[in-house]
C-alpha cells in the first residue's frame, strides 16, 4: 500500500509538471501584455522569497522546540511537512504567473471562452496536482523513513512491540502530528501574509481608483494595479494551496492518530479488543484512499483538458470535479471491501462491515457537495441572496453592506445543519474513526477542487493584465465571465475546507481525550471531559472568544495596509497629475513594497497566536482548560469562517451583478455602493475565513502533541499538590 501510495504521489507531481511546461511554452503575446506580466510575476518572487525566509527562521524554532520537549522525530516531521507544504505554495504561484497572461492571450487569438478556460485550468491543475501529490509524497516519506525509529524508540510505552514496516503506534503519532503541524504552520502564515498583501492593493485599488478616481478596474493608470494582481498570486494561489494542502494533511492524519489511541487505550481492555493487524491496516487505509483520489482526480483534469472545448465554463468545471468524485467513489469502495473484510470489526463499531469507513467517507462528499452548493446558493448572482445586495445598492452604501451582512449570518445555519448531520450519521456508521473518514471524503479529491479554485484567480490576473495591455473589450468580457465563475468555485472550495476542519478537528479532539485518558475498570480507559467542570466552561467561553480576537487582528492589519495604500494612491494622483490622462507612468513599485511590508509586519502574531495559546494555556491551566478551549474555538471559528467567506463571496458577485449592466452599470450610484461592499468583504473571505479552518487545525495539532507534558506538568497541578 505505501508503494501504492507513492505511485499515486509522483504521478500527480509528473502529471502537473507536464502541464506546467505545457502552459509555458504558449505563447505569451503582445510586447505590453508580457512587460506587464513580468512586472507581477517580479512582484511575486520577491514577496514571496522574503515570506519564505521569515517563515523559515520560525520554522527551525518551532522544530527545535518540539525536538527539546517532545521528540527529535517531531521536529525533523514537522520540517518535512513545512518543505511540502512552501513547496506546492512556491510552485503554484510560479505557475500562476506564468498562466496570466498566457490566458489573456489565448482570449485575444481565439475570442473563445473555453479554450480559454482551457488555459486557465491547465494552470490551476498544477497547483492542484501539487497538493496532492507533495502531500502525499510528503506522507509516503514519514511512513517509511521514521515508522522502524519510532520503532526502537517506543520500548519503554505501552505498545505491542511487532513489526508492520517499522511502525510502533504512539511515537508515530507524534511523528505524523508534527508532520500535520509543518503543513499547517506554512499554510497559517501563507495565507495570512498573501492575505494581508492582496487585501490592502485590492481595497486600495479600488477605494480610489473606482469610488473617488472613476477609472475601471485594473486601469494602468492605478498605481495599485500592479500590486493588486502581485496579490492574486501570492494570496489565491500559494495561500489557497498551502490551506488546502493543510486541510488535505489534517485530515488523513485526524483518522491515522485517532485508530493508533483507540488501540493504545485498548490494549488493557478485558473484551472487544482490537487487534494489531486490523488497526495496521487503518493506519494505512486513509493514505491508500487518498491516493486513489489522486488517481481520479489526474482522470477528470485530463477528461476536461482532452475533451471538446465547451462555451459554459461552469458546467466544464462542474463535470471535471464530478468525474474526480465519481471515479474516487468507485475505486475506494472496492479498494474498501478488499481490503478490511474477513477482520472483527465490532469493537470499532462498524455496522457495516469492510464497507463502514467507506460508507462514512461518502457521507462526508455528500455534505462536502451540499456544503459547496449551499455556498453556491448564497454567493452567486444566478440565485436571489446576491441579487438582492445588488438591488439594495441602488438605496447606498450602508444598504449594501446591512444587506450583505445579512446574507453572511443567514448562510451559517443550512451548512452547520448538514456538518452536524454527517457526524451523526458517520459516527452511526463507523463510530470516531468514521467521523475522521467523513472528513477525508470531502477532500478525497481536493486535487480537482483545488484546481477549479486556483484557475479564478489566474482568470482575474488575466483580466487585469487585458485591461492594463489596452486589449480589444471582447478579451476582457471573456476573462471576467471566467472570473465570475471562479469566485463561485472557490466559495464552494471554502466550503469543503471548513467543513471538513470541523469533522477533522472533532477526531483530534477524540485523540486528545485519549491521549490523557486514565486507567478505567475493566474495559481500557474512560475518557472524560466533564464541560460543568468550571475549568472546563472556563476555556470553553475563552476558546470561543479567540477566532473573534484572531479576526480582529487579520481585519487591523490589512486595514493598516489598506489605509497606507490609499495614502500612496491619492498622493500620486495628486503629485502626478499626469497619471489620470495618461501622460505620466504611476509608481507601481512603491504600491508593491507597501503591501509587502504590511504583510510581513502583520503576519506574525495571528500565525504564532495559534500555536502559542493552546501551549501556554495548557502548562498553567491544564488539559481540561485546554480541551474546553478547542470545543470552544472550532464551534465559534466554524460559524465565523461560513459567515466571512459567503458574506464577502456574495458581496464580491453583487458588484460583478451591477458591472454587467444590471441597476445603473459601471459608473453608478448602485455600483459605486457594491464598490465599497466588495471592499469592505475583501479581508473577510480571502483573509479571515480561509485562516480560520487552519486557527481549528493548528491547535488541535500542537494540544495533541504536547499534552502529554502539560497533563502532569501544569501550574493548576503545582499549585494543587502544594496546597493540599
Amino acid at each position: 500500500m505505501l508503494g501504492f501510495v507513492i505511485i499515486a504521489a509522483v504521478a500527480a507531481l509528473s502529471f502537473a509538471a507536464l502541464n506546467f511546461y505545457a502552459v509555458k511554452r504558449m505563447e505569451p503575446g503582445t510586447e505590453a501584455m508580457q512587460e506587464i506580466a513580468g512586472a507581477i510575476r517580479e512582484g511575486a518572487d520577491a514577496f514571496i522569497r522574503h515570506e519564505y525566509g521569515v517563515i523559515a527562521k520560525i520554522a527551525v524554532l518551532i522544530a527545535l522546540f518540539l525536538s527539546a520537549t517532545v521528540a527529535w522525530y517531531t521536529g525533523a516531521a514537522f520540517l518535512i511537512g513545512a518543505l511540502m507544504s512552501g513547496s506546492a505554495g512556491w510552485i503554484g504561484m510560479k505557475i500562476a504567473t506564468l498562466a496570466n497572461v498566457r490566458v489573456s492571450n489565448r482570449a485575444r487569438i481565439t475570442g473563445s471562452i473555453g479554450e480559454t478556460l482551457k488555459v486557465a485550468f491547465r494552470g490551476g491543475s498544477v497547483m492542484g496536482l501539487s497538493v496532492g501529490g507533495f502531500a502525499l509524497l510528503g506522507l509516503a516519506l514519514i511512513y517509511g523513513l521514521f515508522g522502524y525509529l519510532g520503532q526502537q524508540l517506543s520500548e519503554s510505552q505501552l505498545v505491542i512491540q511487532e513489526n508492520w514496516i517499522g511502525i510502533t503506534f504512539i511515537p508515530f503519532t507524534m511523528t505524523v502530528s508534527g508532520y500535520a503541524l509543518g503543513c499547517s504552520i506554512i499554510a497559517m502564515f501563507d495565507r495570512v501574509g498573501g492575505g494581508i498583501f492582496t487585501k490592502a492593493a485590492d481595497m486600495g485599488a479600488d477605494l480610489v481608483g473606482k469610488t473617488e478616481a472613476h477609472i475601471p478596474e485594473d486601469d494602468p493608470r492605478n498605481p495599485a494595479t500592479i500590486a493588486d494582481n502581485v496579490g492574486d498570486n501570492v494570496g489565491d494561489v500559494a495561500g489557497l494551496g498551502a490551506d488546502l494542502l493543510e486541510s488535505y494533511v489534517g485530515a488523513l492524519i485526524s483518522s491515522v492518530v485517532l485508530s493508533a489511541y483507540m488501540f493504545y487505550t485498548n490494549l488493557t481492555a478485558t473484551s472487544g479488543r482490537i487487534s494489531y493487524e486490523l488497526v495496521s491496516r487503518l493506519m494505512v487505509y486513509p493514505l491508500t484512499f487518498a491516493a486513489i483520489g489522486a488517481l481520479a482526480c489526474i482522470v477528470g483534469i485530463a477528461f476536461l483538458l482532452l475533451k471538446k472545448a465547451s462555451e459554459h465554463p461552469h458546467r466544464e468545471l462542474n463535470i471535471s470535479i464530478w468525474v474526480s468524485a465519481g471515479c474516487t467513489l468507485v475505486g475506494s469502495g472496492f479498494f474498501s471491501w478488499f481490503f478490511l473484510r474477513g477482520y472483527d470489526l465490532s469493537a470499532l463499531g462498524f455496522k457495516l462491515g469492510a464497507l463502514s469507513p467507506w460508507f462514512a467517507a461518502v457521507s462526508g462528499i455528500v455534505a462536502g457537495i451540499m456544503i459547496g452548493q449551499l455556498a453556491e446558493l448564497y454567493t452567486s448572482f444566478d440565485f436571489m441572496s446576491t441579487k438582492r445586495i445588488a438591488e439594495a445598492s441602488r438605496e447606498g452604501t450602508a444598504l449594501n453592506i446591512t444587506q450583505g451582512m445579512a446574507v453572511g449570518m443567514k448562510s451559517v445555519f443550512y451548512p452547520i445543519i448538514v456538518l452536524a448531520v454527517a457526524a451523526i450519521l458517520s459516527n452511526a456508521i463507523a463510530g470516531l474513526y468514521g467521523v475522521a473518514m467523513a472528513a477525508i471524503g470531502m477532500l478525497s479529491f481536493v486535487i480537482a477542487t483545488v484546481s477549479v479554485d486556483t484557475y479564478g484567480p489566474i482568470a482575474d490576473n488575466a483580466g487585469g493584465i487585458s485591461e492594463m495591455s489596452k486589449l480589444d473589450p471582447s478579451v476582457r468580457k471573456i476573462t471576467d465571465q471566467l472570473d465570475a465563475v471562479g469566485n463561485t468555485t472557490a466559495a464552494i472550495g471554502k466550503g469543503f475546507a471548513i467543513g471538513s476542519a470541523g469533522l477533522a478537528a472533532l477526531s483530534l479532539f477524540a485523540s486528545f481525550l485519549y491521549a490523557q485518558a486514565t486507567p478505567g475498570d475493566t474495559d481500557g480507559f474512560v475518557l472524560n471531559l466533564n464541560f460543568i467542570d468550571t475549568m472546563t466552561l472556563a476555556g470553553g467561553l475563552v476558546g470561543a472568544a479567540l477566532p473573534f480576537l484572531f479576526s480582529g487582528i487579520l481585519v487591523e492589519a490589512v486595514a493598516k495596509a489598506a489605509r497606507k495604500m490609499v495614502q500612496e494612491v491619492r498622493r500620486q494622483f495628486r503629485e502626478i497629475p499626469g497619471i489620470l490622462t495618461g501622460e505620466a507612468k504611476p509608481d507601481y513599485a512603491t504600491c508593491i513594497t507597501i503591501s509587502s511590508a504590511g504583510a510581513l509586519s502583520e503576519m506574525k502574531l495571528p500565525a504564532l497566536l495559534s500555536v502559542i495559546t493552546p501551549i501556554i494555556s495548557g502548562f498553567v491551566l491544564g488539559p481540561e482548560f485546554v480541551g474546553g478551549m478547542l470545543i470552544g474555538t472550532t464551534l465559534s471559528a466554524i460559524m465565523l469562517a461560513l459567515y466571512t467567506a459567503n458574506a464577502g463571496g456574495a458581496w464580491d458577485n453583487a458588484k460583478k451583478y451591477i458591472e454587467q449592466g444590471h441597476h445603473g452599470g459601471k459608473g453608478s450610484e448602485a455600483h459605486s455602493a457594491s464598490v465599497v461592499g466588495d471592499t469592505v468583504g475583501d479581508p473577510l473571505k480571502d483573509t479571515v475565513g480561509p485562516s480560520l479552518d487552519i486557527l481549528i487545525k493548528i491547535m488541535a495539532v500542537i494540544s495533541l502533541i504536547t499534552v502529554s507534558l502539560f497533563q502532569d506538568y501544569n501550574l493548576i497541578a503545582w499549585l494543587g499538590n502544594m496546597l493540599g
